[in-house]
């Protein structure tokens, strides 16, 4: 019985983070942003969020949320900046989208991350684990930074949702990776390394979507 209660917990688990992918949409600039694809999550009623620096300079990128290979004009809704608050609300008419998207919402996590706090990292293509990093392991002169996740090759990059899985919500939006230079001891050479992501969090989401954006969620 115990056994049977286990794999129920785990197969309920895996349900609720692959019920997550269908949030994560790929964001394509116009033309094409030479790096590849950019992400971005939906948030419901036709409001997707992604990084202002994935969406670009709007007026001239004209980006397009792309869902399943199909790509879907937007309208910009608000725009941020990588150096204020990087995030950029995307709309696209909602009755354009396919229904199995226009059913959901997605609300936004209430409790702040906590160190250690257990998080997937989602795209179109995958559910990722990974966990909350404590500030005090952030380089000093990036600890504005304060709210970042470990396994930095892993996970979504710029524009990817981070999710508390239990909670189903919204913990944040990616944008940044969070290096630190140091000397490495056998080739006594200057070595960039990677020690964590940084995401937008949810209360700055907050402050940042118009108000109505989560009504009814």
């Amino acid at each position: 019985m115990a056994m049977q209660a286990s794999a129920t917990g785990a197969a309920t688990a895996q349900t609720r983070e692959d019920n997550l992918l269908a949030y994560a949409v790929n964001i394509h600039q116009t033309p094409m942003q030479t790096w590849g694809p950019g992400y971005g999550i939906y948030l419901g009623k036709g409001y997707f969020l992604t990084a202002a620096h994935v969406a670009g300079r709007t007026w001239l990128t004209r980006p397009k949320v792309t869902i399943a290979d199909r790509e879907y004009p937007t309208r910009v809704v608000t725009e941020g900046q990588l150096e204020a608050t990087d995030l950029t609300l995307l709309a696209v008419e909602e009755n354009l989208l396919p229904m199995r998207l226009r059913l959901r919402h997605m609300r936004l996590c209430e409790a702040r991350p906590q160190p250690g706090q257990e998080v997937v990292v989602v795209v179109p293509e995958a559910v990722v684990p990974s966990r909350i990093i404590a500030p005090e392991r952030i380089p000093a002169g990036a600890r504005r930074f304060s709210t970042a996740i470990v396994d930095v090759a892993k996970t979504g990059n710029s524009g990817s949702g981070v999710f508390d899985v239990k909670q189903r919500c919204l913990l944040g939006i990616m944008s940044r990776k969070i290096s630190q230079k140091r000397s490495n001891p056998v080739t006594r050479k200057e070595e960039t390394y990677d020690i964590a992501k940084y995401f937008v969090p949810a209360n700055e989401i907050a402050a940042f979507v118009p108000p109505g954006t989560f009504d009814a969620q």
